[in-house]
């Protein structure tokens, strides 16, 4: 999501998230819990209904969600990828500016999708939020070009040659793009530390060094903000244009941006009238002309404005689901989509936006009790019914034993 969002997003991640794995939320009995392990993990793959399309399917996860086995086990089952969602941040890897790097929650990561037959989407190599405490402002704001230049850099060399021919797709830059009406510096935002320290050139130069570093790795720009009016009132038009003004000025100066990843963090409320279909197709049509391969990366669906009451509620969050993906999907080069997280026990939802009502938010596919939900089966009806098309990654999941 955007700065503000972001912020919440990553005081989750670096504090409640920790703590959830020994605390999380909707569970009931261990009667209860191991009955809802059977339910998630014993209906039909989600992954499977999208690879029969040529889609790849996948969710984000994290080490300290897949301590949880049970949840690790319905991760396993249903995604053929996975999104590192806080484990390749720096928090994690240079908790302190003068600190070194430490892989030990990457490599546990990218093991974990190893062994379970998943490509590794990480992220994010450049990004202005997920440094943690260990991190001031001054260390990042007030810091002279030729130190910026070797801290981000370095870092991000050091992260793919350690991964090299083991992560095949990166979130090279994310959220970058201007919201709104602000036209920022050709589109790119100005409140960001390596744009203030490095200069505008930044994402470009970031892309050049992963390119350089393994130029196997498929290159991606992430962003949110194009399919309704957002919760701050921007319109998916501005950031349409503005995100299209970005990736022509950085292809037209042969920069290797290979694909596009849209967070598709969507608003329940009413979002059947926001969501504009025809200019969110040609939107991506125009992202599809530039050559790009294009992710959906960080789906889920927020749910304010809907009942409190679970079955209402349900019905509505998987009707977005559906309007959204039955569209997406009509263009072919939608190559993946990846939901931001699989269950409501881990969804980062509940923490950064609570319902006014303090129902708990029940934003993914299955429930706090690893059970699925309607949106489940709205997401698996339109990856099965979508149009065929060739995959862009050969998948190492063929067949699956779960």
């Amino acid at each position: 999501m955007g700065t503000s969002t972001s912020l919440h997003r990553r005081a989750f991640l670096l504090g409640a998230g920790a703590a959830a794995t020994a605390g999380v939320v909707g569970l009931g009995t261990a009667e209860t819990a191991h009955a809802a392990e059977v339910a998630g993990t014993r209906v039909a793959p989600l992954w499977r209904a999208a690879a029969r399309k040529g889609l790849l399917f996948g969710s984000s996860a994290a080490t300290w969600q897949l301590e949880d086995a049970d949840y690790a086990d319905l991760h396993a089952r249903h995604a053929a990828l996975l999104l590192t969602e806080d484990d390749l941040l720096w928090w994690r890897l240079r908790p302190t500016p003068d600190s070194g790097l430490d892989f030990t929650y990457a490599d546990r990561i990218v093991e974990f999708a190893e062994r379970n037959r998943q490509l590794v989407l990480g992220a994010h190599l450049v990004w202005d939020q997920g440094f943690g405490d260990g991190w001031g402002e001054d260390d990042l704001w007030n810091i002279p070009e030729d130190r910026a230049r070797e801290l981000l850099y370095g870092t991000m060399r050091a992260v793919m040659r350690r991964y090299r021919h083991r992560v095949p797709i990166w979130s090279v830059v994310n959220e970058a793009i201007v919201n709104g009406t602000d036209t920022g510096h050709g589109g790119l935002r100005e409140d960001v530390p390596w744009f203030q320290t490095i200069g505008p050139d930044y994402v470009a130069h970031a892309f050049r060094v992963a390119h350089d570093t393994d130029s196997h790795a498929c290159l991606m720009m992430n962003d949110f903000g194009y399919e309704t009016v957002n919760q701050w009132g921007d319109e998916p038009a501005d950031k349409q244009r503005n995100t299209l003004r970005v990736l022509d000025d950085l292809l037209g100066a042969g920069v290797p941006v290979h694909a596009f990843g849209i967070q598709g963090h969507l608003l329940a409320d009413r979002f059947h009238e926001r969501f504009h279909a025809r200019q969110y197709l040609r939107f991506l049509s125009e992202l599809a002309d530039r050559g790009l391969r294009i992710l959906i990366t960080e789906l889920d669906v927020l749910d304010d404005g809907l009942p409190t009451a679970t079955g209402p509620r349900d019905r509505m969050v998987a009707d977005v689901y559906r309007r959204y993906l039955d569209v997406t999907l009509e263009c072919a080069d939608v190559v993946a989509v990846v939901d931001f997280g699989l269950s409501d026990r881990y969804t980062w939802l509940d923490e950064d936006y609570p319902r006014e009502d303090g129902t708990h938010r029940r934003p993914l596919p299955f429930d706090a009790d690893l059970r699925p939900v309607r949106a489940y089966h709205a997401e698996r009806r339109s990856l099965g019914s979508a149009p065929r098309r060739r995959p862009a990654w050969k998948s190492p999941r063929t067949c699956t034993h779960r």
